[in-house]
């Protein structure tokens, strides 16, 4: 059962998480996910399968036992054909998950949970970028363990910076969101910053606890280091820099949340963009509006 946001045991959980060891528990899980002795690997497949029911339907391997690790079943691919991308002026979801947060930045704020907002400022991390997303458009996504977890673009877009910034490995459940002040400020983090038909936008890569690493298209797996302070990620000079609406751009090694950002009057979300509605990767979102400038 998900926890009750504001009960005794979500609030029991929050306090936890203050003590748990966040990185050194997220460290070794990702270490187990990769295990490849069969019996080890079968065992947490089965107790995941029994647990959260993922559609491995839609799986281009829907056989769970065909995975070589836990890392490879929880990041499988989706069958061909089993996502339609939204086409014409629409952002596309870049994700499979539920909406928790979408609407306007408040100049530099972004709505977390009832009573709790956090600044673009800190979430980025990047002054340039700030000013580029400053009184945008927003929407948090929230990627549940049963979900697909690659990550795919909205829109066309060219990769114009990227970065990592370390933190904390809260998990980003609707208990702790509404709990801990300024959360997606705090986590770990990998920013991807593109230049797009309407102008600049971001996807944010949350960390949470027990998610060892993020993996992107240009810079493969970032897991947290010795040095925590934020630190360019250059591509790799093979990546391509720049990806169509709906080309996958990286993975969470075990779930966690996506902020979309977009500038100033560049989409109005639609309608049915709002907390709590469940989302597939592909399905429109937004409907583009005026273009704006893009940073140097």
């Amino acid at each position: 059962m998900p926890l009750v946001p504001g009960s005794a045991p979500a609030r029991a959980f929050v306090l936890l998480q203050h003590l748990l060891p966040q990185h050194a528990l997220s460290a070794l899980v990702r270490r187990l996910a990769r295990v490849r002795i069969r019996w080890v690997k079968d065992l947490l497949i089965g107790a995941f399968l029994r647990r959260f029911r993922p559609a491995m339907h839609e799986a281009a391997e829907p056989d769970p036992r065909r995975y070589a690790s836990f890392n490879e079943f929880f990041t499988r691919a989706l069958a061909p054909g089993s996502r339609t991308i939204a086409g014409g002026g629409a952002v596309a979801s870049p994700v499979d998950g539920t909406v928790s947060q979408a609407g306007t930045l408040e100049q530099d704020l972004l709505l977390q949970a009832k009573g709790r907002r956090y600044s673009l400022a800190a979430l980025l991390a990047d002054g340039q970028w700030t000013a580029a997303l400053r009184g945008g458009s927003f929407a948090t996504l929230y990627l549940a363990p049963s979900n697909y977890h690659r990550i795919h673009m909205p829109l066309d877009g060219t990769l114009r910076a990227a970065w990592y910034v370390p933190g904390r490995l809260f998990s980003v459940n609707a208990a702790t969101v509404q709990a801990v002040d300024r959360l997606f400020a705090r986590n770990e983090r990998v920013i991807c910053a593109f230049d797009g038909p309407a102008g600049p936008f971001a996807l944010v890569l949350v960390g949470a606890l027990f998610v060892g690493s993020m993996t992107t298209l240009w810079h493969g797996e970032i897991a947290p280091g010795p040095v925590r302070r934020p630190l360019p990620l250059p591509p790799a000079d093979a990546a391509p820099l720049s990806l169509d609406r709906g080309a996958e751009l990286g993975r969470f090694n075990m779930g966690s949340t996506v902020i979309l950002l977009l500038p100033p009057d560049a989409a109005h979300w639609l309608p049915q963009v709002r907390p709590g509605a469940p989302i597939v990767m592909g399905q429109p979102l937004a409907a583009l509006g005026a273009a704006v400038a893009v940073p140097q």
